[in-house]
Parts: C-alpha cells; structure tokens; sequence
C-alpha cells in the first residue's frame, strides 16, 4: 500500500469542494475526512455544494457544514431541486455542477460514485468527471438499503477520536434524520471500522480515484 501526501495548491491553501445530493450525504461519507483536514490544514477552504433539501434539512446542513470544518473559510451552496428525482432535471444538474467548475479550481473535489445505486447520487457522479477533468475526484460510498458497497482503492484513516466526533456530530447536527431505522453511531462505525481493517487503520473512509497522474 502506498501513501501519498496532500500538498497546498500554489496559493498555499488546501481547497475543498464537497458536491452531496442531500443534506448529510457529505458527512456521513467523507466527515471524518473533513474533520481531521480542517485539525491538520490551517485555512482550510472548504465549498459544499447540495442540489436538494427542504427548508429545514437545509438549515441542519448548513449547521452541520460548520460544524465539520472547524476554522475553515467555509461556503455553503443549497438548492432546492426535486429530491430522488435528479435525472429528471438532469439539465439544471449540469448547469450547477458547471457553475462551480467555472468559479473554482479545487485541490480534492468529494463527491459521489457514478456507480451508486441511488440515482441522484449517480447523477452527480456521472456529472462530475466532464466538469472537472484536471482535479482529484474522490468517490465517496454512502451506506443504504440498496446494498451497493464497492471495492474502494483510496483510503483516509481516522483516529478514534475523529471517528466517534463524526458520529457523535451527525447525531446532533441531523436530528430529522433519528427516527430512520438505518441512521446511528452504530452504523457510522461499523462502516468505518471496515474500512480501516482494510488499510490497516482502527477507523478508515473509502472513496474510488478513477485517475491520478504523479508527477
């Protein structure tokens, strides 16, 4: 196993743009990565980017947003288009995605997988790699009824500490989401410790790299 180390853009900050489909799509798939980013990267830019949400999922994300990147110049850009039902506005989509490709050049774009079962996940991700085609794409995995966990070949370790202040957070930040049969510390964890036994981590998230050029 390699690892390779994230280095500042030429301006000296490291730049983050997080695209999700819903509110806490980002975190429950990369907010252990965000948290130990925001502790290891003084000025940390961070974008996050959601196409849907009702007032108040909105509100919890914009919350959350925060709350995940602490100290970081932080941006939050919410839209209202129709949930599970991205395919159908595939055009407005794309202009969005496009949008944020015009206005910055992010060091780490997380978003999700164009193999994801969900299809407003998969609408993004099929989106994503024609928008950005000079950037590191991360995928990110986002567990579900659908059963649809892949075989990742990127890897960011957690500490325990940053771990259990995902879960801990998603509880506080999500509270329209507690009633749902799926949601909780416990699935949170068992993902992540899943993820770390396979790249020798307690705790670990996954994402998919399609490319990546070294230089």
């Amino acid at each position: 196993m390699i690892t390779l180390q994230l280095a500042p853009s030429a301006a000296g900050t490291l730049s983050v743009l997080a695209l999700g489909a819903h509110p806490d799509d980002i975190e429950i798939a990369a907010g252990g990565a965000l948290l130990s980013l925001a502790e290891r990267y003084p000025g940390l830019c961070v974008r996050y980017v959601l196409l849907t949400g009702t007032p108040e999922r909105q509100q919890e994300a914009r919350t959350s947003a925060r709350a995940f990147t602490p100290g970081a110049d932080l941006e939050v850009d919410v839209h209202d288009l129709p949930e599970g039902r991205l395919p159908s506005v595939w055009a407005q989509v794309k202009e969005i995605i496009e949008g944020v490709a015009r206005s910055c050049r992010p060091d780490i774009i997380l978003a999700p997988s164009r193999g994801d079962a969900h299809q407003d996940h998969r609408t993004i991700g099929e989106l994503v790699p024609t928008a950005f085609r000079d950037h590191m794409y991360l995928a990110y995995e986002v567990p579900k009824w659908d059963g649809d966990m892949s075989r990742p070949n990127s890897y960011f370790p957690l500490t325990d500490e940053i771990a259990q202040r995902k879960a801990d957070l998603l509880e506080k930040c999500y509270p329209s989401q507690q009633g749902r049969d799926w949601w909780g510390a416990e699935t949170f964890l068992a993902l992540a410790r899943i993820r770390g036994v396979e790249c020798r981590s307690r705790y670990a998230e996954a994402f998919t790299c399609s490319k990546l050029v070294i230089s």
